[in-house]
């Protein structure tokens, strides 16, 4: 449903003619996709947030699909996706969930990595560009493949249909291309809890969500961010 009718957000993710196959994503379509929207009312996923966070409420910030077809050699670049939202406060967390089977193209991540002291430089999938115009400290993208092989530890899983991950936005993940002769689905979907609040960045965010009307140190407004779990 979501590839037949993709939202403004959707990318087609610099698969070369070379290359072959296609990498695409969208966000932020869980109110008009009903699927989505099934999942996060009405699964156990918010209560699982809550409690991985330490958190009495578990706030939905947005859902993100990712589809690797057949062949596809293009990677899901090393990232961080902390330095890309406009969300400040430590209690959040991600969820990664296959919808088929997957192996050598899981999900990868590099242990500690939401400990380091700043977050990775957040670039464009597209041409590898810097995301903002800007002087932050921030940490230049690994390769704990190649040059960082030696100081990095990464942590990947084998993963079936049911099965989920979660990890903190300031963990720096990766995949490698679909080389498989079967489409690689999955779905994340990004949580909020207590301490988060709306932080300003020097440029235009990733979901950008225009007009949202916020100012730094608010909650996210819950009408278009709604909270889906409250402790009792």
């Amino acid at each position: 449903r979501n590839l037949r009718s993709p939202s403004e957000y959707a990318s087609e993710n610099a698969v070369t003619e070379q290359d072959g196959g296609r990498f695409f994503d969208d966000y932020v379509n869980w109110s008009r996709i009903p699927e989505y929207e099934d999942l996060v009312r009405n699964s156990p996923a918010a209560k699982i947030a809550a409690n991985a966070m330490q958190s009495q409420r578990a706030q939905l910030f947005h859902d993100h699909v990712l589809v690797k077809e057949p062949s596809t050699p293009k990677p899901t670049p090393w990232h961080a996706d902390n330095p890309y939202y406009f969300i400040g406060g430590v209690q959040n967390v991600s969820m990664w969930m296959p919808l088929e089977p997957v192996q050598d193209n899981t999900l990868r991540f590099i242990a500690g990595s939401h400990k380091w002291k700043h977050d990775v430089r957040p670039v464009s999938w597209a041409d590898d560009s810097d995301f903002y115009e800007d002087d932050a400290p921030w940490i230049d993208v690994p390769d704990p493949d190649g040059k960082d092989r030696d100081t990095m530890t990464v942590l990947e899983w084998a993963m079936e249909p049911g099965d989920c991950v979660l990890f903190h936005f300031r963990t720096v993940d990766g995949a490698r291309g679909n080389q498989t002769e079967e489409r690689r689905r999955a779905l994340s979907v990004r949580w909020l809890g207590d301490d988060c609040r709306y932080l300003e960045r020097p440029g235009r965010t990733s979901p950008p969500f225009p007009g949202h009307g916020m100012r730094e140190g608010e909650r996210l407004r819950e009408d278009w961010f709604p909270v889906l779990y409250r402790e009792e």
